[in-house]
């Protein structure tokens, strides 16, 4: 009599072969490898450089805030580790084209690049000029585009590396006052998402991550530009820069953290912040009526 053999179901890693499709890349640790990062002169961006140099990796930081990258750089002078630091203008390609070449040419090698750098706006659809649109999806959609086209050919070189673009808890759910900041985090959402099924199915060992931080405590809300045009909601665009202030709870030592942690995980996203995990729970049970939930807070909270 034969035995009978007992089939085993296969693994999520055989479907993904048989699919033609790559198990990912995990990045077992940081030491030695090469990090380019947006932003670096303050927030998420300067303490991801300070975490990745604690664990031995090679940094090119850029902001558009000379006097930011001076301070990130002055942290990081004793960490043993090279650090180049650059002005770039993320909106302009030629900038970014530029900014990745120097990379490769001072640091050998480039095997991550962090798309952070971002800005706000808060405005009506109606009361936005077209001259602040094009600022803002300049800044955090283009830039996003031009860093990751810029250096994935490079970073595909090294054959082991990773793609990180920062999205937003507003690239989860829209909010009313916040629709160009909306409609720039949900295309890097969309954007990332599509390059990392691309990466999978290339195999080149390149992996990519969309991170939706919720309320981190950056300068992002004093930066931000608050037009007029909130007055018709009984706003007061000052104030509504102070009120947002309020919700940045968790610090961007921690968000860099968590940012790394899932970089070596190979996740493909990242929700930080429980504001942020709330909400898309929110919206993946009521897909529309979360904007009656939203657009009932704001106007309730328009007078404080």
């Amino acid at each position: 009599m034969h035995r009978l053999r007992r089939m085993q179901p296969e693994g999520r890693r055989s479907i993904q072969l048989r699919a033609g499709l790559s198990k990912g890349t995990r990045m077992k640790n940081f030491n030695n490898k090469v990090a380019a990062i947006t932003g670096a002169g303050s927030g998420i961006g300067q303490q991801l450089a300070v975490l990745l140099a604690q664990q031995g990796c090679h940094l090119s930081l850029s902001d558009v805030n000379e006097q930011g990258l001076a301070q990130t750089a002055a942290l990081l002078q004793d960490s043993g580790v090279r650090v180049s630091t650059h002005k770039v203008n993320v909106a302009s390609l030629d900038e970014m084209r530029a900014w990745a070449q120097d990379t490769v040419q001072q640091h050998g090698a480039v095997n991550m690049i962090f798309n952070n750098a971002g800005v706000a706006l808060g405005s009506t659809v109606e009361g936005a000029a077209y001259e602040e649109l094009e600022w803002i999806v300049g800044i955090n959609f283009w830039g996003v585009v031009y860093g990751t086209k810029e250096f994935l050919p490079l970073i595909k070189q090294t054959g082991d590396g990773c793609i990180i673009n920062i999205s937003s808890l507003f690239g989860l759910t829209a909010q009313p006052t916040q629709s160009a900041y909306n409609a720039t985090k949900f295309a890097v959402r969309g954007f990332t998402e599509s390059l990392r099924q691309e990466l999978d199915m290339e195999n080149s060992g390149v992996s990519a991550l969309c991170v939706h931080p919720g309320g981190i405590r950056t300068n992002i809300a004093n930066a931000a530009s608050m037009n007029d045009s909130l007055r018709a909601f009984g706003m007061n665009p000052e104030k509504s820069a102070k009120a947002f202030n309020k919700l940045l709870r968790c610090p961007p030592e921690e968000a860099a953290r968590q940012i790394l942690q899932a970089v070596q995980k190979d996740k493909r996203r990242l929700l930080i912040g429980s504001d942020a995990k709330t909400l898309d729970l929110i919206q993946r049970i009521l897909p529309t009526g979360y904007q009656k939930v939203t657009a009932l807070a704001a106007r309730l909270s328009k007078g404080r």
